[in-house]
């Protein structure tokens, strides 16, 4: 089964988990680089606002189309208990084009339920999810093996 990572990470941890995931599943992996700046103490605000508001933003252009792999791991942070927007913008560029979908999300402690519903709205219902905090994916805490059966 042919299978691709997508992810967006502000600050690197989703970036961690996505590696991780790509290691472990021999998937081509490919992140979401915004045209909008979200660093600093500004972008962190402005990450949250646009989440709130579910803001469609523009990105860097990708190296794989989602429709070429049988599953695409969808991840990103969860900003305001919402998926982080460079992921909603990234899915919705990308409607009709997944065959198979499973997200995976990091937070600072909470939020996971209310983003996956939330990516479901934007795509389709996943195979699977997993929630890990920042704590987990800093210090290696989890485990992927019913994840990416």
């Amino acid at each position: 089964m042919k299978s691709l990572v997508v992810y967006y990470s502000r600050t690197n941890i989703t970036k961690k988990l996505a590696e991780d995931i790509a290691a472990k599943t021999g998937s081509d992996i490919d992140e979401i680089i915004p045209k909008v700046n979200y660093q600093g103490k500004i972008g962190y605000a402005r990450g949250g606002k646009d989440a709130m508001q579910e803001k469609i933003i523009e990105f860097e252009d990708m190296k794989f189309n989602p429709q070429d792999y049988d599953v695409v791991y969808l991840g990103a942070p969860v900003w305001v208990s919402k998926a982080a927007n460079p992921l909603l913008s990234y899915i919705k560029q990308n409607e009709g084009k997944f065959n198979e979908v499973k997200f995976f999300m990091t937070a600072g402690s909470s939020g996971f339920e209310s983003s996956f519903k939330q990516l479901e709205k934007y795509c389709k219902k996943p195979l699977k999810t997993i929630g890990l905090t920042t704590k987990e994916v800093k210090k290696g805490e989890y485990d992927l093996t019913s994840f990416i059966q």
